[in-house]
């Protein structure tokens, strides 16, 4: 008796039906991955707040939609920077009030968030801790007590105000909430700065702890104007919030640190 046996390979409907399965699941994974690309690329991107320049509007720790669409595109807004166009495509102007995300003056491979305050042709200013826009004080209400934490967990006790910029481009008064902690030194008491064409004025709604548009010198973290071609996007939502108070390892910690209360929350 012959033992011998010929394994034959896989062959009809069966196999047809394996490499059909296979050849779904991989063009399944090829398109997932376009359109994650493209969305990134030209709808929405995720951001986190790393410092606390923009309390209490935006926390350390807030992860953030920032909308690419908003005002175009330039190098700036697209993955990687590629220097393939100069200016903005598909180009909207920004209005006052915007949270925006844009590249940082003297280093343009770091994200900057701030809060839109001047456009080309604004006069911008601080007299006695106060933020006039054109000669005029932009309005603003107190609204109690505030204790802000930075990125170093330090507390920070001020004054919390309920601000409100003049509308632009078409657009109603924008009302927002900043802190302030403190009404002396150089970003209280400013010169006038004139925007010039092409760029825009920015600043932190945390006013006594943000490097911003206030600070035009030659230092490493001085801003000064921003151009127009380095905005990204407008921030729109916040989709997820974390304090990080205790280590990343400390598991146990995770659904606390968690700001409930905080996500999806519309960014005004």
């Amino acid at each position: 008796m012959d033992d011998n046996k010929t394994i034959s390979s896989p062959s009809g409907p069966d196999a047809a039906r394996r490499d059909g399965g296979l050849l779904d699941l991989v063009r399944t994974v090829v398109i997932a991955g376009i359109l994650a690309i493209s969305v990134r690329t030209v709808m929405f991107e995720p951001f986190n707040i790393p410092s606390g320049s923009m309390i209490p509007t935006l926390q350390v720790g807030d992860y953030v939609w920032v909308a690419k669409y908003s005002y175009g595109y330039s190098r700036y807004a697209l993955p990687g920077s590629p220097n393939l166009f100069e200016g903005r495509i598909f180009s909207s102007a920004p209005h006052r009030g915007d949270v925006a995300v844009f590249r940082f003056t003297k280093d343009t491979s770091i994200d900057y968030i701030k809060r839109i305050v001047g456009l080309p042709g604004d006069t911008v200013q601080m007299r006695e801790g106060k933020l006039f826009l054109n000669g005029q004080q932009v309005p603003r209400e107190p609204e109690g007590e505030y204790t802000a934490i930075d990125e170093h967990r330090t507390h920070m006790d001020g004054e919390r105000y309920r601000e409100i910029l003049p509308g632009s481009g078409g657009h109603g008064p924008v009302a927002h909430d900043i802190l302030k902690l403190t009404d002396e030194g150089g970003k209280n008491d400013t010169p006038e700065y004139v925007v010039p064409p092409g760029y825009f004025f920015a600043m932190g709604d945390n006013r006594d702890d943000s490097a911003d548009s206030r600070f035009m010198g030659d230092e490493p973290q001085d801003l000064g104007f921003v151009p127009m071609e380095n905005l990204v996007g407008q921030a729109k939502w916040i989709f997820m919030s974390v304090d990080n108070a205790h280590p990343f390892w400390q598991v146990w910690y995770w659904p606390v640190e968690i700001r409930w209360n905080r996500l999806f929350m519309g960014i005004h």
